[in-house]
């Protein structure tokens, strides 16, 4: 098997490898603070359940990340997950100033991904993404292992913001 021939296993970053939880009370306020909740970002700590698979799933598949941080993060998503040993792989990441739901721009990259190599699975912790997913024929990790966060929610959601 070459390796243009492999499948893909697709994780998302923000609750499913990485704990987000002491980030998020920038978020808790009027106007939120985005600029504050990203820049905290590379303070993460790694989810242990979402490593080890991200770490397994790489010995059969190319590893790719789907996040919805805006793209003005990539340098500190890039530096984060070489810091945690998470295998290489390219970082999909929102447009800066695409403030779309999670569930479609994540599910556009999906489908562009797919059209010229098996998608394995997709890991999120994003419900409406996992469930747009599913509806479209790929297999779905659910990551429920991070604390649930309603205001995580909302941006990923409603706001389209990470």
């Amino acid at each position: 098997m070459t390796r243009s021939s492999r499948p893909l296993a697709v994780f998302d970053l923000d609750n499913t490898l990485s704990d987000t939880r002491h980030r998020q009370h920038h978020l808790d306020r009027r106007p939120r603070d985005w600029d504050a909740f990203f820049t905290a970002a590379p303070h993460d700590p790694p989810l242990a359940t979402g490593v080890r698979l991200c770490r397994e799933a790489a010995a059969d598949c190319d590893i790719v990340y789907l996040t919805g941080r805006p793209e003005r993060c990539r340098a500190d998503t890039v530096a984060w997950l070489a810091a945690h040993g998470l295998p290489e792989g390219p970082v999909h990441m929102r447009r800066n100033q695409d403030r779309r739901p999670a569930r479609v721009t994540k599910l556009e990259i999906l489908r562009r991904l797919s059209a010229n190599r098996e998608v394995r699975m997709l890991v999120d912790d994003d419900e409406l993404v996992c469930d747009a997913a599913e509806r479209a024929g790929f297999r779905v990790v659910r990551a429920r292992w991070a604390e649930e966060s309603e205001t995580l929610v909302q941006a990923q959601e409603q706001e389209g913001r990470t």
